[in-house]
């Protein structure tokens, strides 16, 4: 029999001599065994938590479907995965493909030992992770650190985890909490910061999120309590996405938190963190959800042509007009585009350009040519998916329910699966959203006859509105209209230049459908500059 050997090993700090001896035991298992040795896979500092990121893994699967060999043989079968699941899943890919699955110290897999060795595995994951868990809090009970180092801080060589401020760093702090408390914005602290070429924590350029951080996660130089010389651990946890293997943050509730006094650590006192925090909580909207809503027809729409980036208000010019300009040249000073722009007439140009585009009769049916001639494909095509989308979805509603089951009964706690019906759940939901727009996809659409009259006639209102001088376009019309555009580019021009911006966005809410971009490019322009493309 041709046999296929894997080998794996988890972090960097294992030697790289553990895929030899790994092989060289199966080799020594073949030879005993009468199996000739056709290839070998292997996987170099890659946890057995998921299979993601393995690209040894996934060679070897591909060789599986070709037929490249007929047993697999491992060192023991958490080599292949300790996830309970993703070790069944492979079992029984190999086992459909005609292929055994053997571990030198266990012999021929089989269901009784996929599930016992799965179960061990995902059990040694927890358990590690609480071992873990428990000498990170040792380490901030004796004032050392368990995670990243922040800045203004560097490592004591030779003694891991203990660090002492550095003070060409703490000098910069100090710097950020007396220009905060003496009325600066952390725009202009960046701004400042990297005119003067001060190195930042990391990237090239300072930026305002550095200083800010997050209220709700308390991140960021102003809410970091370590420069008072109180090491605060354990503000969030890391769940892993069963879907991408990437881990995600989440937040821990306040009585997980880890809290240790190290006076060696403060670079600036008490009052002066109190002060920065009292200053901070006067600032910003006490209901965040009002900030999403959009004031004006082309809010957190409008980009910056040189950068990418947005567009920020810029205040006033004459007549109370309101002004625009590259929010990265305003808070880090890292794009030369710093011409500030006339917030109505891109809006009125924008307006203009939409007109253009829906009373374009040849456009529009090229439009909706295209769009048919797409979903068409996508129905031809879409078959297998479907079937694929209904298996899956019918495999995840039976795992919850085997979950549910099982917390009726009593035989499992609410807590060791939450995180596990959260994921499902989430699957579900998912796969439910991929069916329905699989259903949709086989269903004719047509254009409604009023709906590029209803469109022109929200641009005509609209248009009205800022002549009349309007202080704020985007109500109910506004959003509505909106739907259309994906964004305003600003291409930078010199002063007093008319306006060159480029409209991109979707036809296909027209057609009141998923969203698909249409190919079609149009060019127009007006008394106060041209807008081309969408």
């Amino acid at each position: 029999m041709r046999a296929a050997i894997y080998a794996r090993y988890s972090t960097d700090l294992q030697s790289d001599r553990s895929i030899d001896d790994q092989v060289a035991l199966c080799r020594t298992y073949c030879s005993r065994n009468s199996l000739t040795v056709v290839v070998e896979f292997a996987d170099r500092a890659r946890s057995g938590a998921s299979v993601h990121g393995r690209d040894g893994l996934a060679r070897m699967m591909d060789e599986a479907g070709k037929g490249v060999f007929d047993v697999v043989v491992v060192e023991a079968l958490d080599r292949v995965s300790r996830d309970q699941e993703d070790l069944a899943r492979i079992w029984k890919r190999l086992r459909f493909l005609g292929i055994e699955l053997r571990a030198v110290h266990e012999g021929r897999a089989d269901a009784i030992q996929v599930g016992v060795r799965g179960l061990v595995g995902a059990l040694y994951l927890e358990d590690l992770a609480h071992k873990i868990h428990r000498g990170q809090a040792g380490v901030v009970r004796d004032g050392r650190h368990a995670g990243g180092r922040a800045y203004g801080y560097k490592l004591v060589p030779g003694q891991p985890g203990v660090t002492e401020i550095d003070e060409a760093q703490a000098a910069v702090v100090r710097r950020i909490f007396d220009d905060y408390l003496a009325g600066l914005t952390p725009r202009e602290i960046v701004c400042a910061l990297n005119s003067d070429g001060v190195p930042p924590p990391r990237g090239a350029v300072w930026s305002s999120s550095t200083i800010n951080g997050s209220r709700k996660r308390r991140t960021g130089i102003l809410q970091n309590e370590i420069y008072i010389g109180r090491i605060v651990w354990n503000k969030t946890r890391k769940i892993k996405d069963p879907d991408t293997g990437k881990r995600v943050p989440r937040l821990n509730s306040g009585d997980q938190l880890h809290t240790a006094a190290a006076p060696h650590l403060a670079i600036i006192s008490e009052e002066t963190f109190q002060a920065a925090q009292a200053l901070k909580s006067t600032k910003g909207s006490a209901r965040p959800e009002h900030a999403r809503r959009a004031k004006r027809l082309l809010s957190g729409l409008l980009k910056c042509g040189s950068c990418g980036g947005g567009m920020t208000t810029a205040g006033k010019g004459r007549g109370g007009v309101v002004r625009v300009r590259c929010i990265r040249a305003v808070e880090s000073g890292t794009c030369d585009h710093r011409r500030k722009y006339n917030l109505q007439s891109i809006e009125e140009e924008t307006l203009n350009g939409l007109r253009q585009e829906l009373r374009d009769p040849q456009l529009i049916g090229e439009f909706v040519r295209t769009y048919h001639a797409e979903r068409r494909r996508l129905a031809a095509n879409g078959a297998s998916d479907r079937a694929r989308i209904e298996r899956d979805l019918s495999k995840t509603k039976g795992r919850i329910a085997r979950l549910v089951d099982a917390l009726a009964d009593g035989l499992l706690k609410a807590d060791a699966v939450k995180e596990k019906l959260a994921a499902l759940e989430a699957e579900r939901r998912k796969l439910e959203g991929e069916a329905a727009m699989a259903a949709a996809a086989v269903e004719p659409i047509a254009l409604h006859p009023a709906a590029i009259t209803r469109y022109l006639d929200v641009v005509d209102q609209l248009a009205s509105s800022l002549r009349a001088g309007a202080g704020g376009v985007a109500g109910k019309d506004g959003e509505h209209l909106r739907t259309l555009i994906e964004r305003v580019i600003v291409h930078p021009v010199p002063a007093r230049a008319p306006l060159d911006i480029e409209i991109r966005g979707y036809l296909a809410h027209l057609l009141n459908a998923p969203q698909i971009p249409p190919n079609g490019r149009y060019t127009s322009g007006g008394n106060d500059g041209a807008a081309r493309g969408i």
